[in-house]
């Protein structure tokens, strides 16, 4: 659309599909680019378990199948499951003094065409952390790792989708 000055867009390790075409034709567009729910609603923090039990009026509790809005908006549209395997194999790639939060903000801020991530935080240790991620080491050399976990697990759910 023309004037379009920026979009968000839900776009994270396991939402991986923009960095085909989408963020190459923003950049070329002069498009900025607002990463939403970087964080995968959580899933991709490290601290959410398979019984972990959110509130009641919390979307990963009532929106797991996208019964109430779009699926991707909970865990990416990636089963709870299927995500924490995934989480378990991205830890082994874990540079040292990275958290899981840190390797997927600075996955997604490893992508030029990416103006800023927009990731939740509910206190002070935790916007600290998130403002940090960019300090924080190159990841370059295990970014086909985080690939080949995508492909493994996540690929074949979500890709076609968005």
């Amino acid at each position: 659309f023309p004037n379009v000055k920026s979009i968000q867009i839900v776009f994270n390790i396991f939402r991986q599909r923009p960095a085909e075409q989408f963020l190459r034709e923003a950049s070329t567009r002069n498009v900025a680019v607002i990463a939403r729910v970087p964080l995968a609603s959580g899933l991709l923090t490290g601290s959410i378990k398979k019984n972990t039990k959110f509130p009641p009026n919390d979307h990963r509790n009532f929106n797991i199948k996208g019964k109430s809005f779009d699926i991707g908006e909970t865990f990416s549209g990636v089963s709870l499951e299927k995500g924490l395997v995934a989480v378990e194999k991205l830890k082994e790639l874990l540079p040292e003094n990275f958290s899981l939060a840190d390797l997927a903000l600075k996955w997604i801020l490893s992508h030029k065409e990416v103006t800023v991530a927009i990731p939740g935080a509910k206190n002070k240790f935790q916007v600290n952390s998130n403002a940090r991620v960019t300090d924080l080491n190159d990841i370059m050399a295990i970014i086909p790792k985080i690939k080949s976990i995508y492909d493994e697990y996540i690929k074949q759910d979500v890709h076609h989708r968005w």
